[in-house]
């Protein structure tokens, strides 16, 4: 295989998923060494997990890095370009799915440990603290515009000065990264920060499929507003930036 924007998006949103989900796993399933680390804990290892899957994205043929359906639905609305939207979304779903298979196998015996089904599923999906669909889908709507308008801000940063010139390239992933951070624990706290479609479907999907001891109901009742709210987010995030000529 040869590196492409396919595989990229692929490879580095398995490994997004691999280890955002793998920091849940570590702290909320029983007798990990991670047991009961708690949110900060979490939210630090999923705004590494984005920095990591970054790079790993680039390395494997990715530049844009998306990893992401709202980001790259965010940036096609901004430029009028929709023309990424057909590869990348597909790449980051089965690389979604793949990362989650991945933390199965990682915590393989702590599945039968841990007794309660709403932590297992914690593992792989999103759930909201509490359970009111309007206030989940603008939680989630919401905190995607932050991330849209954050990573192109980022990435616009050091621009307006000719002299100056942009941040360096390398620097992005950790800013982004800790961009991610800062959303979790200021904004996550309501329905678990999905802010990304396939972060939600594509393990929701593994965990509908594994072989998981007791591990009860998906929950797709809720599905859609992990899916839908980024998605909207990401659309109005792309057009207020687009309004102000970004």
């Amino acid at each position: 295989m040869q590196p492409s924007p396919f595989v990229g998006e692929l490879v580095g949103t398995m490994i997004l998923i691999l280890l955002g989900n793998g920091v849940v796993a570590n702290v909320v399933l029983k007798r990990t060494k991670g047991a009961n680390g708690g949110w900060i804990v979490i939210t630090a290892g999923w705004g590494f997990a984005v920095m990591i899957g970054i790079f790993t994205a680039n390395a494997f043929g990715s530049a844009a890095a998306h990893l992401n359906p709202a980001v790259t639905v965010g940036f096609a609305v901004l430029k009028n370009d929709y023309s990424l939207i057909s590869s990348y979304i597909p790449a980051q779903l089965i690389g979604a799915f793949l990362g989650s298979v991945l933390v199965w196998l990682q915590y393989l015996p702590h599945w039968r440990e841990t007794e309660d089904q709403g932590t297992k599923l914690a593992c792989f999906a999103t759930d909201p603290a509490l359970r009111s669909a309007g206030a989940n889908f603008l939680s989630e709507f919401i905190a995607t515009v932050i991330l849209i308008v954050g990573v192109v801000a980022i990435g616009y940063a050091g621009t307006s000065d000719p002299e100056k010139g942009g941040i360096p390239s390398g620097i992005t992933p950790y800013l982004v990264g800790m961009l991610v951070w800062s959303i979790g624990l200021s904004l996550g706290g309501t329905t678990g920060y999905a802010i990304n479609p396939v972060r939600d479907l594509g393990p929701r999907i593994a965990h509908a499929i594994l072989p998981i001891p007791n591990k009860g109901s998906s929950d797709w009742g809720y599905a859609w507003i992990p899916v839908a709210a980024p998605i909207a987010g990401a659309v109005i995030g792309g057009l207020i930036l687009r309004s102000f000529s970004f």
